[in-house]
């Protein structure tokens, strides 16, 4: 499997997918033949120098090797690579986050589409396996696969619960309709440690950009005071509160840098001192219910047979 994204590093082991033949057509080196690059280009666009074992050189362009390590393991169970395309359109339920669905976009925003599939039972059970997500960077999609899913949910991951509570849904199937209809078993008081220590960690990683470099991501400071906001609510009134448009105006003056480093940290002590008093009011349970998350899980598995 070669790259055209990276450089491999000289002193790699490769396969040649390309035989090697001298001036009159013998063949030095067959095709599968392993070497090791002793010249690495600058760019994929130039070719690599591989030296054989027999101590002989030849040039070769990146999509004629294979790193050794990477070929064994398509040897062994193959690609699975056939079966990505087959795998979108298992997605039972497709839905819009992000800016669009908080009510903060711009001209310029992107639609960020998440959501969860299904893989047939056959496939899952294959030595192909199932990725836990797919994800297609070109289309800003990214689908969970529905024991991971459950999984972040049950974590009180934030980007899923907003999954469960967008009011952009694009695709939804009886299933995951199901799921809807149960999603605040996912809610619990690990919400709290969750956004929270999340929110705690990331400030000061801002902190210390600003002591470093004199400047921040304005856009994730932003988003962090979105999430404070949200944990509140979460842990006052037992869902997840996805648009914010009553919050707009003062949390894009953060996103496009006008609003004083100070101010914003001043509002995030003081969203921490709220969330703090709404952890110990909340009637939420102390754990989420694993019991109806697995059952439903096992429910969803019993269908693809």
């Amino acid at each position: 499997m070669s790259s055209d994204k990276f450089i491999i590093p000289v002193g790699t082991q490769v396969v040649i997918a390309t035989e090697v033949r001298t001036s009159v057509g013998e063949v030095l080196h067959p095709s599968g033949s392993v070497g090791v690059i002793v010249k690495a280009p600058t760019d994929s666009t130039h070719s690599y120098r591989v030296r054989f074992p027999d101590g002989f050189e030849a040039p070769f362009r990146s999509d004629e090797l294979t790193i050794r390590k990477h070929y064994q393991q398509e040897v062994a169970i193959g690609t699975g690579s056939e079966h990505e395309t087959t795998l979108y359109d298992c997605v039972i339920y497709r839905c819009v986050v992000g800016s669009r669905a908080y009510g903060l976009e711009q001209h310029a925003s992107d639609i960020d589409r998440r959501g969860i599939y299904v893989p047939p039972a056959e496939l899952q059970w294959s030595l192909f396996g199932v990725p836990e997500q797919l994800e297609s960077e070109e289309n800003q999609e990214c689908y969970w696969e529905l024991r991971k899913f459950i999984v972040l949910a049950l974590k009180a991951n934030p980007n899923v619960l907003e999954c469960l509570y967008t009011p952009l849904v694009e695709i939804v199937t009886p299933l995951s309709e199901e799921l809807l209809q149960q999603r605040d078993m996912f809610l619990s008081k690990l919400v709290y440690q969750t956004y929270n220590g999340y929110v705690f960690s990331q400030f000061r990683k801002l902190e210390q950009d600003i002591r470093n470099q004199g400047s921040i991501k304005w856009k994730h400071a932003m988003h962090l005071i979105r999430l404070l906001l949200s944990g509140i609510k979460v842990l006052k009134e037992g869902f997840v509160p996805v648009r914010v448009e009553e919050h707009r105006d003062r949390l894009l003056a953060i996103r496009n840098g006008k609003t004083p480093w100070d101010e914003v940290n001043l509002w995030r002590l003081q969203l921490h001192k709220e969330f703090d008093a709404a952890y110990a009011e909340t009637r939420l349970p102390d754990r989420p219910d694993y019991e109806n998350a697995n059952t439903f899980l096992v429910k969803a598995r019993r269908k693809q047979l």
